[in-house]
């Protein structure tokens, strides 16, 4: 069946997955990264060109300096825990569980966190 074929059908994050059942999908990828914490993403969702996709993820406490642009139009809906996004003119912006922030591609400065778990939805158009 040719893919403009295919039936294509909305995507659900159930209440369970929201309590983090999601995580237990087989094709949940897990990472161990060059700083030593860990993260799990459960994508729920890519578009049809791949510029749109969402999903959720979850990180132990990191600490990450993003000296290049973000690179990437990303919308945050913490579940868990939180992050304090610090812009590298020295602004603080502290998020919480509740909270909900959006981060610019352009942006640069430090990513800190205890952990979380959080809803993201990214935009990223093909260039």
């Amino acid at each position: 069946m040719a893919a403009s074929d295919e039936t294509v059908r909305p995507a659900k994050i159930s209440k369970p997955d929201l309590g983090g059942k999601i995580f237990d999908r087989p094709d949940v990828v897990e990472q161990t990264h060059a700083d030593g914490h860990m993260t799990q993403t459960a994508t729920s969702l890519v578009s049809s060109d791949g510029s749109f996709s969402s999903g959720m993820y979850r990180s132990r406490k990191t600490r990450i300096e993003v000296t290049q642009p973000y690179g990437v139009d990303e919308f945050m809906y913490f579940l868990e825990g939180g992050v304090t996004l610090t812009s590298s003119d020295g602004t603080e912006l502290v998020i919480n569980a509740g909270d909900a922030v959006t981060v610019p591609r352009e942006w640069t400065g430090v990513f800190e966190t205890d952990g979380y778990t959080k809803i993201w939805v990214i935009y990223s158009p093909r260039d």
